[in-house]
This record gives C-alpha cells, structure tokens and sequence, in this order.
C-alpha cells in the first residue's frame, strides 16, 4: 500500500524547499521516498524528481497557445491532468506499491479552496490505495500581524473542509521569525488556536468600522475548532524529524525496516513479505498511540530555540557540530595510522 503527502500552500511559503528537505532526511533514514512535481509553473526543481507535469503540459505552453494569463494557465493545467489522469497513475505504479511519495503542488490557493480538479486527483489516488495526508504550509510571519493570521485560520479551514483529508497545518520558516520583531502573544497561542477573542482589539485598530465582522470571522473559525499548527524550520533536524512523526501518525505510515536490520526480538516479523504486509507491533503502537516526543515536540521549547534565546542555541550548536567533526576526523585518522588533528574553526 503506497502512502504520501500533499503538499500545498500560498506561493512563497516553502513547499519546494520542504519536499527537498523531506528527501534528504527519509534518505539518510533509509525510507523509501519519491518526490513528485506536480507544478507546471516549477522549471528550477531542487530535487531529484522521478515524475514531473512537466512530462505532460507545462504552464508556458498553455500561455502561448491559448494566450491566457497565468492563473488561468494554472487551472487549465490542472484540468488537463484531472483528464489524463491515467498518466499519472501509470507512471506512480513504476514506483511500486511501497511508494511513500510526496506530493508538490502548486501554490495558487484556489486550486485546493474553490477549483475542483486538484480535489478530484486527490480523490483518485485515495481511490487507486494511496493513504494521504496533506500538509499545509503557511509562513509563520502571517503570526505577527492580527489580519494575516486570521486570513491564516480561514484559508487553512477551508482548505480542511475543501480536501476532506488528514490535515496537517505548519507554520514554516519558524526559524526566520525573530526578524520580525515581537510576538503579541507567546507561540502556542497561535500553534494552538486559543481564544481569538484576545485578537479583536488589534484588528479592530486597523479597521474599527469591521469590528461586527472581525467577531464573526474569530467565531465561525472557534466554532469549528479545526485549526491547529505545527512549526517547521526545515533546515534543523529535530524540527523535520517531529513534523515527520506528526504526518506518519495522520496518513498511518509505520516503517518496517529490512529483514537484516539489527533490532530487538519480536519486534517485527522477518519474513520476505513487502514491508507494508509484515506486522510491526513496536513501530505500530509507538506510531498510533504513543506520545510523540522530542526537541521539536513542545511549542514553549520552539520558543525558546527560535525567538527567546536563538544566539545562545546557535553558539551551543556550533560548538557541539564542531566537536562531532573533530571525532569524525580522530575516528578517520585512526583508521589511517595517523595521529590526531584538531580541526580549526572557521571564522
């Protein structure tokens, strides 16, 4: 059973740099992973793509030969891969049934608010055994200003109700958002969605006559109570590791490792089933049901790392890679016959 990830979000929100990022890191992990271009408008892809648009329509075409502009290039695009849709499946069957594929879309955000055809392809690969979960990611600076966040809420609420899958919405570039000054509020009062009543003041100073419809809006999204947020800074390892953990737990994707990997007794079955067919009982429960844990895993330690006291982390991290090289290198040179060479330190 092939399993994956739709990537979507506004354009400029990081969703080509995080599909590259998922690669590396699934890749140095051992787990199966391809990366799907599935953007029309992407000529300068950072990843190694086994299946891109591209191969079928491209959004250049599209403008010159029926002369639309680009969004409308873009819809037609998406149109014309909802009608050959067959091509896409035959070449996601090349990639085997143990597949984990991650999904680049593009980022124009009415193709999964309003349009129907990307809710279709969706629905067709849920329908070929796909197990999906989508990934939504906004730019964590929208967290800085009361209206951008709001507009936030709404246009990941309607993309929940508009997809109709796992969901999962992330704040990226979390690691960027000291340069915008100080929060209104502590993190976990965005990542959690608390009471937005606190917001209506701030947006009630930038447009008083719209305060009846400030409410309204604050409201319709508590009373669905839907939205929530994870963070990402998708060059730190422990952040992509815990955004990971949370996606697997939403799509149901527990990895068994390979019969000759050296683990505990009974962990898993070492038959010469595919992975997807042999039981996993540790992997399972830990997957499902165990509490999912980490650097990454508590907001207020997100805070900390990223906004409070980033200088100081930065210099503990720079010291501690700079020790793992220095052993890295002991380790080679000992290998080598060679003595010890302490590593000097860029400046």
């Amino acid at each position: 059973m092939p399993f994956g990830e739709v990537v979507i979000g506004p354009p400029g929100c990081g969703k080509s740099t995080y599909a590259h990022g998922k690669y590396q890191l699934l890749t140095a992990l051992k787990r199966p992973i391809s990366v799907v271009n599935l953007d029309p408008a992407n000529d300068d892809i950072p990843y190694p793509c086994p299946i891109s648009i591209s191969s079928l329509i491209t959004l250049q075409q599209v403008v010159e030969t029926h002369h639309l502009g680009p969004n409308g290039a873009m819809l037609y695009c998406m149109e014309y891969l909802e009608a050959n849709y067959d091509w896409l499946a035959a070449e996601l069957e090349k990639l085997g049934k143990d597949a984990y594929v991650v999904f680049d879309f593009p980022g124009q955000v009415e193709l999964w608010t309003n349009h129907v055809s990307v809710r279709r392809i969706v629905d067709r690969l849920a329908k070929s055994g796909f197990r999906l979960a989508a990934v939504h990611l906004c730019d964590a600076h929208t967290v800085t200003d009361a209206a951008n966040y709001v507009s936030a809420l709404l246009l990941s609420l309607r993309t929940m109700l508009q997809l109709e899958l796992p969901h999962i919405n992330v704040l990226s570039k979390i690691d960027l958002l000291g340069q915008y000054g100080q929060l209104d509020f502590n993190l976990d009062f965005y990542t959690e969605v608390q009471d937005l009543s606190y917001l209506e003041n701030l947006l009630n100073a930038h447009s008083p006559k719209y305060a009846a419809l400030n409410i309204a809006i604050c409201s319709l999204i508590e009373d669905y109570s839907l939205v929530g947020f994870e963070t990402l800074a998708v060059e730190d390892k422990n952040s992509m590791l815990h955004l990971t953990r949370v996606i697997d737990r939403a799509n149901g994707y527990v990895y068994v490792p390979p019969t000759d990997t050296p683990v505990p007794d009974g962990v898993f079955n070492p038959t010469n089933s595919p992975p997807s067919e042999r039981p996993n009982t540790y992997s399972l429960f830990s997957s499902a049901a165990g509490q999912i844990r980490g650097p990454a895993a508590d907001v207020r330690d997100i805070q900390e790392r990223w906004i409070d006291a980033r200088e100081e982390y930065d210099a503990y991290e720079k010291t501690q890679w700079r020790k793992e090289g220095e052993a890295v290198q002991k380790e080679a040179n000992k290998k080598q016959g060679l003595g010890g060479t302490k590593i000097r330190e860029r400046k």
